[in-house]
């Protein structure tokens, strides 16, 4: 199992007091020396977080692949092909969202995506594509012509949270998951199902399977024990747990867990 350390969340501190610490470049080489086996990092549209400089940067100078998150956007494809990253993973924006909430729409995106990965692949970037996990965005995803799909843990990560955590005692509850255990626990099984079946769809067809959003240090094993799962792209958590025990540490705890 691989694991992709996403850094965004370095540049949301920095960008917090508008000043130039702390730098994610910093990051890169404790993230390589703890282990991870890439650097994930999302240049958004609003430039939330990433900066076109901080893409760069770490882009060529990184010691490990970078995979970098982007919208569809032409002005952004073309500041992905002029960086050349190891993978560019597609995702959905929208800029009133605190972070991505689910897998890119097919049906609205196909022609700009179909375009995108094709322009791409012929500068020898490999593409992924960030999508729900169901047949339907497999079966698309295979058509397009990308090597992974990423497959989108958000839900999963959700009802777990709100069944195993305090989270809906908190000001941060989800209202539509307020729900009994017993339902919690159904929600659960069916999302750790989708994921399963996505994945085996996706093995078949010959795409390579990442996964992320909302893992962290207690859902991860049950994502890790899932048949073609090979890579997981994970951040938040891990950022936030280096605020108390150090990047080194808390990149070394995730490795721990995940392998």
């Amino acid at each position: 199992m691989l694991l992709g350390v996403n850094i965004d969340h370095i540049a949301v501190l920095r960008e917090a007091r508008k000043i130039n610490d702390p730098d994610p470049f910093e990051a890169v080489g404790i993230a390589a020396r703890a282990g991870a086996d890439q650097i994930t990092i999302h240049l958004r549209e609003d430039r939330r977080h990433i900066h076109d400089d901080d893409a760069r940067r770490i882009i060529q100078n990184a010691p490990i692949p970078v995979n970098l998150e982007c919208s569809l956007n032409p002005d952004i494809i073309e500041i992905v092909a002029d960086l050349k990253p190891h993978r560019a993973t597609f995702v959905p924006e929208n800029r009133e969202e605190v972070t991505t909430e689910g897998g890119l729409d097919f049906e609205s995106q196909y022609a700009n995506l179909d375009k995108a990965v094709h322009y791409l692949k012929a500068r020898e970037i490999e593409t992924s594509i960030f999508i729900d996990p169901t047949k339907e965005a497999i079966r698309a995803a295979k058509g397009i012509g990308v090597s992974w799909v990423e497959l989108h843990t958000g839900t999963y990560a959700n009802i777990y949270a709100m069944l195993n955590s305090n989270l809906k005692n908190t000001h941060h509850s989800i209202p539509e998951l307020d729900l009994e255990r017993s339902k919690l626990k159904k929600l659960l099984k069916s999302a750790v199902a989708a994921l399963e079946t996505a994945a085996n769809e996706g093995d078949e067809y010959g795409l390579k399977i990442a996964a992320g959003h909302g893992l962290n240090y207690h859902n991860v094993q049950t994502i890790c024990a899932i048949p073609h799962i090979c890579e997981l792209n994970i951040g938040q958590s891990i950022i936030a747990r280096s605020v108390f025990s150090g990047l080194d540490a808390a990149i070394k705890e995730m490795l721990d867990k995940i392998k």
